[in-house]
């Protein structure tokens, strides 16, 4: 039996949505220590999984593994569509269980877009890999122009920055009870849409933002710059998005982040991926309180949800089992 586990990840947006520029995407996130993906694989003749999503996903695994089958427990799952990578921790994590059960090394970067991950974004797989934080350089303009290759005929961009998390720093979580973001064809023609309009000055903004802020205050630990580097590169990547999800941030996710902004205990906030999963960067002495006002912050927007605290993550997926 093999056991593979991960968390989930924050994605605060790309650098560049621009035609203009050489490099398309280049998306900044990190990785969370929960909620968690996990998976226990078995060696099988067939493949055999009681979720759907996962039994799809082990059946592109055999086939690229050429093995005859796997038998899939899945033990957690994160919530889809939400904005904390559901498919491509799950798609992952199932690749890496059954390439493990047959006591082989999973080629996770390699694999990837054969599972039809890393398409535009590269932070899911190299989470999954390493953990962290993770800035990827993007995809070539010219070969991903408005719409994506097939499934399959690109690489998962390169990390051109990763640094480890300090141990003391934490991420408030808050799942308000609204509509999953976009995903699917959905989500492409949005990104199509974006693209094509899309102002390339908010990109040179972006860049300064994540060099001159963003990567040093990680590196110097100090949150406080960090999250609200963070935040504002969020702000800009909403300006890019506006008009495709009802405003720089999603309903009801601009409400919550100006509530939760408001705290002395949350250096920044914002909206991940394409929502409804809000983020606030905090600290361990801090913890309480952000989640406090996480709550304060759903109770006057007058919606339900789930707040919770969560670690960052400086390892990849654990893999127990076989080898």
């Amino acid at each position: 039996m093999v056991r593979v586990t991960v968390g989930a990840r924050l994605h605060f947006g790309f650098q560049n949505l621009s035609l203009a520029y050489e490099r398309l995407y280049g998306g900044l996130g990190v990785a969370l220590e929960s909620p968690t993906v996990s998976v226990e694989a078995l060696p099988a003749g067939e493949v055999r999984c009681d979720d759907s999503r996962a039994r799809e996903y082990a059946r592109r695994a055999t086939d690229m593994l050429d093995v005859p089958g796997v038998e899939l427990r899945v033990h957690e799952t994160l919530p889809s569509h939400v904005g904390l990578g559901s498919g491509t921790q799950l798609a992952l994590t199932v690749l890496a269980a059954t390439a493990r059960a047959y006591d082989r090394r999973p080629e996770i970067r390699d694999d990837a877009p054969t599972l039809d991950r890393g398409g535009r974004s590269g932070v899911g797989v190299s989470t999954f890999e390493r953990g962290g934080f993770v800035v990827d350089a993007g995809h070539p303009t010219e070969r991903f122009t408005t719409d994506r290759p097939s499934r399959g005929e690109w690489a998962v961009p390169p990390v051109v920055a990763r640094h480890t998390i300090p141990e003391e720093w934490r991420f408030v979580v808050v799942l308000p009870e609204a509509k999953p973001g976009r995903n699917g064809d959905g989500e492409d023609e949005s990104i199509r849409t974006v693209v094509e309009r899309a102002d390339p000055a908010i990109s040179d903004d972006i860049s300064v933002m994540l060099l001159r802020r963003v990567l040093p205050a990680i590196v110097e630990d100090d949150p406080e710059t960090f999250g609200a580097g963070i935040a504002e590169i969020g702000r800009l990547n909403g300006a890019w998005y506006a008009d495709e999800q009802g405003g720089v941030y999603r309903p009801p996710v601009g409400e919550l982040v100006t509530d939760m902004e408001e705290s002395s205990s949350i250096f920044g906030a914002g909206q991940s991926s394409w929502g409804p999963a809000v983020y606030g960067v905090t600290t361990r002495n801090e913890g309480d309180a952000a989640i406090e006002a996480a709550q304060a912050a759903l109770d006057s927007a007058g919606v339900g949800g789930e707040v919770r605290i969560a670690r960052p993550r400086n390892t990849g997926a654990s893999i127990n089992g076989k080898r």
